[in-house]
């Protein structure tokens, strides 16, 4: 690895709502701070997922762990990156996926408890939109190892970011496809102790979001998705739109939806809304990118939010930069703390707090 560090560090108050969840707790909290540059020197973090309680035993990953992947090469070609870093709880990092060339790992990045890791890849061959390809859905073992590739012009193209459902021997993977303005829902299953991976089917359930190439961003489409298993709601960052949708009986309509029930658009506060995640209260945190709506006053943020579309709080994940908040994760642990994971593509860095539930 290269540049590792682990800065702990407390911030002073800096929000006004009151009943933020929990971005209104992170000012008392620590707050690491860990490269997420591997050996090869890939850089632009996408992705953040944490390994799950009950993970397969064995292998390079450890449950606690968080795992990040990214997009763009030691030269910061965008969709180029081909790596995937481990980072223990303690803030150690280590190598635990590294793929062929040009890959651009994406925002998809999810851990599944038999041993599996998803992630997506959207790759260019000289970082511009102008060769962008469709790119694919991986599966690796425990050990590192791709396993398998799932490609399709429809339900797979561009895979941006994912959630899943997480049920053993079988996973329900929500996809959000940036190269098409769509979401698919896959049907997986997986092999014990993670030794193989195939799909059952695929079925696109919501469509017609804003989808571009961008100069900057590369590309401009559906990110960041929240399920909520109770009521079959799935939640949709539409970068492009500026806004967050949700996608009734995800888990079981067979035919798309247009975009879905509007839950949030607030310009005061949104500016391309990328990650997305639902808090056990049920409310929401979603980053900024800062492509659309962008402001140099509010850079980087991560907006708290109600399930009814009220704004609660506001975090920003780098104060000094535009474009740096992404991927972003929640884990609960069975010690009575929650951590809060989220990247800082300017700096490559991955910024993890820890707060009392």
């Amino acid at each position: 690895m290269t540049k590792t560090f682990l800065l702990i560090a407390a911030f002073g108050s800096f929000l006004t709502a009151a009943d933020g969840q929990i971005l209104g707790q992170l000012p008392a909290s620590p707050l690491q701070v860990v490269s997420t540059v591997p050996g090869n020197g890939d850089v632009n973090p996408y992705g953040v997922a944490f390994v799950p309680s009950g993970f397969a035993s064995g292998g390079l990953l450890r449950a606690g762990d968080i795992v990040v992947s990214n997009f763009n090469n030691s030269g910061n070609f965008q969709g180029t990156g081909t790596t995937i870093v481990s980072i223990a709880p303690d803030g150690t990092p280590s190598l635990f996926f590294q793929g062929a060339a040009g890959l651009g790992l994406s925002t998809a990045l999810g851990v599944l408890r038999e041993g599996v890791v998803l992630v997506g890849n959207v790759p260019t061959t000289d970082g511009t939109f102008g060769t962008i390809q469709q790119g694919s859905l991986i599966a690796i073992d425990r050990w590192g190892h791709q396993i398998a590739s799932f490609t399709d012009s429809t339900f797979l193209d561009g895979p941006w970011d994912l959630t899943l459902v997480d049920h053993g021997s079988r996973a329900t993977v929500f996809v959000s496809n940036v190269l098409n303005g769509t979401v698919s829902r896959l049907e997986l299953r997986i092999g014990r102790d993670g030794e193989h991976v195939s799909l059952d089917s695929a079925t696109q359930i919501a469509k017609g979001y804003l989808h571009r190439g961008d100069p900057n961003a590369l590309a401009i489409g559906p990110t960041g998705l929240a399920y909520d298993e109770r009521e079959d709601e799935l939640f949709v960052a539409s970068t492009g739109d500026n806004a967050i949708y949700a996608i009734r009986n995800a888990g079981e309509r067979w035919q798309p939806e247009t975009k879905g029930r509007l839950v949030y658009q607030d310009d005061a506060h949104l500016r391309g809304p990328l990650g997305l995640l639902q808090e056990p209260d049920g409310n929401f945190i979603t980053t900024n990118g800062d492509a659309i709506n962008g402001d140099p006053n509010f850079p980087s943020e991560m907006v708290e939010f109600t399930r009814a579309g009220k704004f609660l709080a506001q975090y920003s994940v780098d104060l000094g930069g535009q474009g740096g908040a992404f991927g972003l994760a929640l884990a609960e642990g069975c010690d009575g703390m929650r951590r809060l994971a989220a990247v800082d593509d300017v700096v490559n860095t991955l910024e993890v707090w820890t707060l009392q539930k």
